[in-house]
């Protein structure tokens, strides 16, 4: 599925969404004709990091839900490596053959029912994916805006 809209302005904008979800932006010249500047190109290592983060939010907030529940395995990601492997294989690498999975987070004070979630572990892995995930986000929208200015000749 390929779908375009050519939002209109002093520079019009095609907005290309994919079967994938992705979504493409490109510029479009007075005469209607699309430039190739790629989504992925402008966000670089943000939108991949941006797309685990919120990953890594999901297994996180999970393991605080379940704090209470009775042999449940706290997870978490080696966010390094799941995004060193997932750069390399956008690149056509085949990463550093690491397993970039889920992993359970040995407990600093095992409890007697199996459960290996700790609350102030969870919240502050929580807390730091959180302000990791707004700078990434930060160094996305300014890459947007020096574009929109390019583009717009400012």
């Amino acid at each position: 599925m390929r779908s375009a809209a050519i939002l209109h302005g002093p520079v019009g904008f095609a907005l290309m969404q994919y079967h994938d979800f992705s979504i493409s932006i490109k510029p479009v010249t007075p005469q209607g004709k699309i430039m190739g500047i790629s989504f992925k190109d402008v966000s670089g290592l943000h939108g991949d990091a941006l797309h685990l983060r919120s990953d890594r939010t999901r297994i996180l907030a999970s393991n605080i839900a379940n704090e209470n529940t009775p042999g449940f395995q706290a997870q978490d990601m080696d966010f390094s490596a799941t995004l060193a492997n997932t750069q390399a294989e956008a690149m056509g690498d085949i990463g550093d053959g690491g397993d970039s999975a889920l992993m359970y987070r040995v407990p600093y004070h095992p409890t007697r029912d199996g459960n290996t979630v700790e609350i102030g572990v969870e919240q502050a892995a929580f807390s730091q994916n959180a302000t990791d995930f707004q700078t990434s986000l930060t160094f996305v929208n300014m890459k947007f805006k020096g574009l929109a200015k390019a583009i717009n000749g400012q």
